[in-house]
């Protein structure tokens, strides 16, 4: 099954806002996603816990009788958001569950520098180099005022980075997000032009990951799976400090990164097969 992950190394990129978007675009094409956070803080949860039921809903990790996390059965598509920091090794795990990874990345010095250094070791991985995951750089937060898409853009053509197209800096990210929202479950006649900013980022998306043209989803094989990773109940958000120890068996420890995300084996089964 197609999964789409949203990584940057450096905090306040915006990968939250692009990763509840992209899992809410799914949503209304009919797919049956699920959003994830590759982290024990698992931030997505109190957006999800916000969404109404008037739109359509998005599924997250689910707990079984042996207190793991679980896919929820049925999922044909996985957004999965990553904390900053992801290198090495666990972002070379990453990689293998990923059809797409989409860096996020605001124009600063700074965060063009970091997205440089996380693009540059995403490309030595023979996954991203063979094209079997593509990358795509979105410029975020971009002051319409101002050069800014321009400047982006320009760097990342300098660097051979897949540039996919901005979104303006805009209180409607906020506001939508406080309400478990995103713009594409508010009136389109409202936030056209935004919308049209999305349909541009969209576009490479759309083949990757099997979502037709007609706004319906492409069908995944049947019987298709995914194996997340071996976990306790995560803490609640509001409550960090008072979640308690995870208590995971011997092996599925081992396997667990140090800085504690949660990705780990070779792929996620039901996927293309991995490289």
């Amino acid at each position: 099954m197609p999964v789409v992950a949203v990584v940057n190394r450096k905090g306040g990129s915006g990968k939250s806002t692009l990763a509840t978007h992209l899992a809410a675009w799914m949503a209304h094409q009919g797919c049956r996603v699920m959003l994830g956070d590759v982290d024990r803080q698992q931030s997505t949860r109190t957006w999800l816990k916000r969404r109404v039921a008037s739109v359509p809903s998005i599924l997250h990790w689910t707990l079984d009788q042996k207190n793991i996390l679980k896919p929820p059965a049925g999922v044909t598509h996985v957004v999965l958001d990553t904390p900053g920091g992801l290198q090495g090794f666990d972002l070379s795990r990453l990689v293998m569950q990923a059809d797409a990874i989409v860096i996020p990345v605001c124009n600063s010095l700074f965060d063009r520098d970091s997205a440089a250094a996380c693009h540059d070791e995403l490309m030595a991985h023979p996954r991203v180099a063979s094209g079997r995951c593509q990358l795509g750089v979105v410029g975020m937060r971009i002051d319409a005022r101002t050069r800014g898409a321009e400047v982006l853009q320009q760097w990342a053509h300098s660097r051979a980075m897949p540039f996919w197209g901005v979104l303006r800096e805009a209180q409607i990210y906020v506001r939508t997000v406080e309400n478990g929202l995103t713009l594409f479950d508010l009136p389109a006649a409202a936030h056209a032009a935004d919308l049209q900013q999305w349909q541009v980022v969209l576009a490479p998306l759309a083949s990757i990951l099997r979502v037709g043209a007609s706004g319906l989803r492409v069908p995944c094989d049947e019987g298709a799976t995914i194996e997340p990773p071996v976990m306790t109940e995560p803490a609640q958000p509001d409550t960090p400090s008072q979640a308690p120890a995870p208590i995971l068996p011997a092996r599925a420890a081992a396997l667990m990164p140090a800085q504690g995300t949660l990705v780990h084996g070779d792929r996620f089964a039901g996927s293309r097969a991995s490289g």
